[in-house]
């Protein structure tokens, strides 16, 4: 029975506390408009349910789905899913909110947006051509991240379920099977495989010393999985101009892009984006783990939710000048091929492989020196005789690519490069 006006009102009369709790919640009850609005901000807050946004780019429209503790960045991913322009040649339009969608590192549930929400778009999709890269912004310098905050990231129960949502939501495309029993290289391509910055009449310029080397004689113990920060259509472009999707001596497993990335925050450094390992372990979990995995990226925050397999590489830039000098590959390689049978990657400090692997070189320089002469390797213990001295060439075997890289980590006296196509 409903309380009267009068009754629920009445300072002088003391209601029974259920009739007393109905009022107030009768009072306090919202009109259905009202309602509906607070719920899309409600969800936004809690940052568990999905949003459903209309965005219009050239005359269509395109819905997109988020979280309320998506970033503005993950929603400029999901717009580039629909219509392929990427995210840093977008501009989202909406009363009131233009200058908060340019932050990037802004949670959607701060934005209050209403259920039946329509924003525009301007932005231009990338053509069948390679952007002038040097015009381009330049991504921000990487920074340290200290083992609390590391831990911090990794563990948070919103970036575990952006993840899951990643997983779910990005399909890996296997260009070659998967292999049994075979380790998992992942690579960057901005500064690791390729300088990007640099302005050249052919692409081959500004590739990275030893690139075709080092991928044939890893792919021997290794699949090789391509994750670049930039969209599918640049990773298929650089990497074809490259020569790296049709080399007969490797192949490539898949390739990934920036939509394969989760933004995640750090309470000192802000927002920013990476690429979550877990990612490839959960999608093909019968070959890949974090016990046989290694990713190579010049920025350390990459694999700030896997910092056990990353690996921080040299960035190669100023191709012109650093192309002759540069050695980073054929110095990994040798890394990559000692460490092939250890059984636990995560157990291993990559930061020191440097120091492992001059170490190592030291010990095997000791015992031998090698020489590979047009497609025979032959090996020779080390003696008393200067190197100058004529050589007795021990019995010889076929050459291979991993013993092509040996002839360079050791600095004998004669290396033969026609080998690499042994």
């Amino acid at each position: 029975m409903e309380p009267s006006p009068s009754s629920s009102s009445s300072s002088s009369t003391t209601p029974s506390e259920p009739l007393a709790a109905a009022s107030e919640a009768a009072a306090a009850a919202p009109t259905p408009a009202a309602s509906a609005a607070e719920a899309v901000v409600a969800v936004a807050e809690e940052g568990v349910e999905e949003m459903t946004l209309t965005v219009r780019w050239s005359g269509r429209e395109y819905t997109v789905r988020v979280c309320g503790d998506d970033s503005v960045a993950e929603l400029k991913r999901r717009i580039c899913e629909a219509t392929s322009v990427l995210p840093k040649r977008q501009k989202l339009l909406y009363p009131k909110l233009a200058a908060k969608l340019n932050d990037d590192s802004l949670l959607l549930s701060h934005l209050n947006l209403k259920a039946s929400v329509k924003m525009t778009m301007i932005g231009t999709v990338e053509d069948d051509i390679i952007v002038d890269q040097a015009d381009s912004p330049e991504i921000i310098d990487d920074f340290e991240l200290g083992q609390d905050e590391v831990v911090d990231i990794k563990d948070k129960g919103v970036n575990k379920q952006k993840l899951q949502r990643r997983i779910d939501q990005y399909k890996i495309k296997l260009l070659n099977p998967c292999r049994e029993g075979k380790k998992l290289l992942v690579l960057d391509i901005d500064y690791t495989l390729f300088d990007h910055r640099s302005s050249a009449e052919n692409p081959l310029e500004l590739m990275r010393p030893y690139l075709h080397e080092f991928l044939s004689a890893v792919y021997a113990e290794y699949d090789i999985i391509i994750w670049s920060a930039t969209s599918m259509k640049w990773v298929e472009l650089k990497m074809g101009q490259l020569g790296v999707l049709s080399n007969p001596s490797y192949k490539i497993t898949a390739l990934l892009d920036h939509l394969a990335m989760i933004t995640v925050q750090s309470d000192r450094h802000g927002t920013f984006d990476c690429k979550p390992l877990g990612l490839i372990w959960a999608q093909f979990s019968e070959f890949y783990n974090s016990k046989n995995t290694i990713m190579f990226d010049d920025l350390r925050r990459n694999f700030v939710m896997n910092p056990q397999n990353g690996l921080v590489i040299r960035p190669f830039k100023k191709a012109h000048l650093n192309r002759s000098s540069d050695r980073e590959l054929v110095k990994l390689t040798q890394y990559l091929l000692t460490i092939a049978d250890l059984p636990d990657f995560s157990q291993l400090d990559h930061s020191r492989w440097e120091i492992f692997t001059e170490d190592n070189t030291k010990r095997r320089r000791h015992r031998f020196s090698l020489v590979c002469f047009h497609g025979k390797f032959l090996i020779k213990p080390k003696s008393k005789v200067g190197i100058g001295s004529a050589m007795k060439p021990y019995p010889a075997r076929a050459c291979s690519r991993k013993d092509i890289f040996f002839c360079f980590i050791f600095n004998v006296t004669a290396c033969c490069l026609l080998c690499a196509g042994c």
